[in-house]
């Protein structure tokens, strides 16, 4: 692999209970990954760390592992902050931020280590650093995606230090073509994780009769053509990352592997992708972020309920993320939409397999089943879990 022969290593962040979907992921990348809570790491050269981020469906974001060390006070630890390089992480134009958590260590006070961080890299890079202001390192804020400040994650556990440098920028489920959204939208690389995880393949219909802004069939578009996640869009020309600032960036390595995986695109989608709901602005905004993601041919979206959901001659996989109802009220509101979703598979989809993301049992009796759990995560902080199975079955 080119982009600099020495092996470093990689941790490919991502939500809890995703961890062996980027495995295998990685996999099919020709890159052997470590499971470990919360992503995956690796060892390599940089180019995996370039595959990777043009590739990977489920990841939130690359860090890059700087150092480790043991650190019980400040000066233990502005020692070894002085002999760490950071030159390879910056460029000329940008500055540094900085994350910092520490758990069961003697350096407890967030703010008086990243203090220390901020005074010994901006020494030794004569340029201003700034601080977290409490955010964690997987939190999307919209300041990643705007400005081009070298992120730094350090983390604390048991008086061991684990620095890292983020390579990704703006979090990687920021595919760039959602800009419209309808309520309780679901994160792109959840929507993705639930397709990779549920056994649909793309050459079998898929159909989301609660389709929100779309996001569902447009990562089943952009799974059923090859077109990795930061290339969704008209052109195919794949968004910023913040290793593309880095000094040691090789651009004719980058530009190599792009053009690979831009000739690796299928011309359209080998079945139908469906989409519908109630919600007709709901419809709106997903023929938007189809367009956006250039799959706009590849996807119907239609303003319907699901009583005006039609049988089919063919069978596929209806894979949805129906409301959760998380209040004890929204719970007793919903029966009769879970109670739908199982009318629809007995009635007119009865060959049809699904895929669900459900957070409560009761609801999901409703529907019928049974199910299989495939999956367990969570999605806006909320415990759920992915379920698959054949409702209509008899």
């Amino acid at each position: 692999m080119e982009g600099r022969d020495t092996a470093t290593t990689f941790f490919a962040v991502t939500a809890p209970g995703l961890e062996e979907l980027v495995a295998a992921e990685l996999r099919d990348l020709d890159i052997a990954g470590v499971v470990e809570r919360g992503g995956v790491s690796w060892s390599g050269p940089l180019g995996t760390m370039y595959l990777a981020s043009l590739h990977l469906r489920t990841a939130s974001r690359i860090l890059v592992r700087v150092s480790e060390f043991k650190a019980r006070s400040f000066i233990e630890l502005e020692r070894h902050l002085r002999r760490i390089d950071w030159t390879p992480f910056v460029g000329s134009s940008g500055g540094v931020r900085l994350r910092v958590t520490s758990r069961k260590s003697r350096l407890y006070h967030q703010g008086a280590i990243e203090e220390r961080f901020a005074r010994e890299i901006g020494g030794a890079l004569g340029m201003e650093v700034g601080t977290s202001g409490g955010r964690r390192d997987d939190e999307d804020d919209s300041s990643d995606a705007e400005n081009e400040a070298q992120l730094f994650v350090v983390r604390f556990h048991r008086d061991r230090c684990l620095v890292s440098a983020d390579s990704s920028g703006a979090l990687l489920h920021r595919r760039g073509y959602r800009r419209a959204v309808a309520r309780a939208p679901l994160r792109e690389t959840l929507a993705a994780a639930v397709l990779l995880a549920s056994g649909w393949t793309p050459d079998q219909p898929l159909l989301d009769p609660l389709c929100g802004s779309g996001t569902i069939p447009i990562e089943g578009a952009l799974l059923a053509r090859r077109i990795p996640p930061p290339m969704a869009n008209p052109t195919h020309a794949p968004r910023g990352f913040a290793f593309q600032h880095w000094p040691d960036f090789d651009p004719s390595f980058w530009d190599r592997i792009v053009g690979a995986a831009r000739a690796a695109i299928r011309h359209d989608a080998p079945a139908a992708l469906l989409g519908s709901d109630r919600d007709a602005g709901a419809i709106e905004a997903a023929w938007g972020n189809a367009r956006r993601a250039g799959v706009e041919a590849d996807v119907h979206f239609d303003t319907r309920p699901l009583s005006a959901i039609e049988a089919t001659p063919t069978k596929g996989w209806l894979i949805s993320n129906p409301p959760y109802g998380v209040r004890v009220g929204e719970r007793r509101d919903l029966r009769n939409l879970y109670a739908s979703l199982g009318n629809l598979f007995r009635s007119r989809l009865s060959d049809w397999n699904t895929a669900l993301i459900a957070a409560d049992d009761s609801l999901l009796r409703e529907v019928g089943g049974p199910f299989a759990e495939v999956l367990r995560t969570r999605n806006g902080g909320i415990p759920v879990k992915v379920v698959v199975g054949r409702p209509g079955s008899r």
